[in-house]
Formats: structure tokens, C-alpha cells, sequence
């Protein structure tokens, strides 16, 4: 079970840190400056939530058993820490959803694909705060407070463009008729998640999704915007199968480990 819960830690962490990647690199060009500041500091959050999964999955591989597989995660076998495990690894070992990885092609992109995914992550982290795995409760508890602040700031920023001008209310429209569909990925459970949740560490993601396609529903009504089909978008990112956009994310963010190997602050 702990190269399991090792595994789900990756699934986790992957999708806080392909994200915070995304936002950290709109760093100095927000619309204005408070928007600027505020998508920095989400930024942040995402990136401390992503370092608590990886020191308790750091912690795992150095006290593995005999029994632990690391499967297709061989590339971790003389892992020391957190940095080895957010830079090292091979596209195909990232297990982020591919909502995260698209890229930030405008505002309305960028707010949309965050409404979108901070809808389904607090959802998962109330459930995750109750997990049988204390360790992963614990991140989960402290993570709720800052979801709500990133779950707020996107809610309203969709409602005022969503309900704006004639040209933003188009371009979020694009955005949504774009990004919606990839929804589906988050609530469609893969092995890993199916078998976190039998053991009580991870939720049922079936139970998420009603609540969750109803709350994204009801915010888009106040928006004035209408939902495509939760169909269409391809998608295997929680297996490994991503779309061209990851590799250009880890060709920044694994550089100066690949260029400088083992070096240290």
C-alpha cells in the first residue's frame, strides 16, 4: 500500500505544480497590479501545497521496503528530497490532469481554467481533510483556507468579465467552450484513485461530481455564460499521457537541475 499512497502523493502534487508553474510565469504581467500580485501569491500556495506532498513522498522512498515498486518511477530510485522528485522525472511520470497544462493563452484563459480547477480542489481537499492518512489530512487542512481565497478570486473575476463588455464576455465564452470539457478528467477516477478511495485515503470522485458540475453550472448562469457538453477533450494525464504543453512547462522548469546537476542553494 505505500507505493500506492506514494504514487497518489505524485497525482497531487502534480497537478499544484504544473499549475503554480503556469501562474508563476504570469509573474509582472497581470492586467494591473493588485490581479498581478494576487495570481503570484496563488502561485505560491499551489507550490507550498506541492512541496508538503513531495516531502511526505521524499519520506516514503527513503524508508521503502522490500515490497515497495516504484513501477514506472524508476528514475526516483536514489531520491533524497522534493527537488529530485518535482525536477527529475520524465514527462511520462508526471501525472497532472491536462487542464492544468494548458497554456495561458489570455486573461479569460487563465481565470477560467482556474475557476475550473478550484472548484473541483476544494472539494477534494474537504474530503481529503478527512482521509485515514493523517499526513495527508494534515496538508489537506491546511491547504482549505487558501483554495477558498483561490476559489473566491477566480469566481468573481469569471462573474465580472463573464457579465462585462460585449468583447469580454466573448473571450471567456471562447475560454469555456475550450476548457469545460476537460473537467471530465478530473472527476473520472483512474486505478490509482479508485483504490485510494477503498482504503479511506483519497475521496470517491464519483460522489464529487454531481456537486461539482452543479457548482460550476450555477456560477456560470451568474456569468451569463453557457456550458459546452462534458465530452470531447481527450485525456490520460493521471496515466502519464499528456499533451505537447507539459514538455514545454518541464523544459523551464527542469533546466538548471538537468544544466547543473546536484546543485544546491
Amino acid at each position: 500500500m505505500q507505493d500506492k499512497i506514494y504514487k497518489y502523493l505524485l497525482l497531487l502534487g502534480d497537478n499544484t505544480m504544473v499549475l503554480g508553474h503556469r501562474l508563476s510565469s504570469l509573474c509582472g504581467h497581470g492586467p494591473s497590479l493588485e490581479t498581478d500580485i494576487a495570481l503570484t501569491n496563488i502561485s505560491l500556495d499551489l507550490f507550498g501545497q506541492t512541496r508538503n506532498y513531495f516531502q511526505y513522498a521524499a519520506t516514503l522512498i527513503k524508508r521503502r521496503p522490500a515490497s515497495f515498486s516504484l513501477g514506472s518511477y524508476e528514475s526516483l530510485e536514489n531520491v533524497d528530497g522534493e527537488d529530485q522528485i518535482a525536477f527529475l522525472r520524465m514527462p511520462q511520470e508526471y501525472s497532472n490532469v491536462l487542464l492544468v497544462e494548458q497554456p495561458n493563452t489570455d486573461f479569460a484563459y487563465i481565470i477560467v481554467r482556474q475557476f475550473l480547477f478550484d472548484q473541483y480542489h476544494i472539494l477534494l481537499l474537504n474530503k481529503l481533510a478527512q482521509s485515514n492518512d493523517d499526513q495527508i489530512a494534515a496538508v489537506a487542512n491546511k491547504s482549505i483556507k487558501e483554495v477558498t481565497y483561490h476559489r473566491d478570486f477566480s469566481s468573481q473575476w469569471l462573474k465580472r468579465l463573464g457579465d462585462g463588455t460585449e468583447e469580454s464576455h466573448q473571450r471567456m465564452q471562447e475560454a469555456v467552450n475550450f476548457l469545460y470539457p476537460y473537467v471530465k478528467e478530473l472527476i473520472t477516477p483512474c486505478n490509482l484513485e479508485e483504490d485510494m478511495a477503498s482504503l479511506g485515503i483519497g475521496p470517491d470522485l464519483n460522489h464529487l461530481a454531481d456537486e461539482l458540475v452543479e457548482n460550476i453550472a450555477q456560477h456560470m448562469a451568474e456569468a451569463t455564460l453557457k456550458l459546452p457538453p462534458l465530452d470531447g477533450a481527450r485525456f490520460n494525464g493521471k496515466v502519464g499521457l499528456h499533451s505537447e504543453n507539459l514538455g514545454y512547462i518541464l523544459s523551464e522548469l527542469q533546466y538548471m537541475q538537468l544544466a547543473y546537476p546536484n546543485m544546491k542553494w
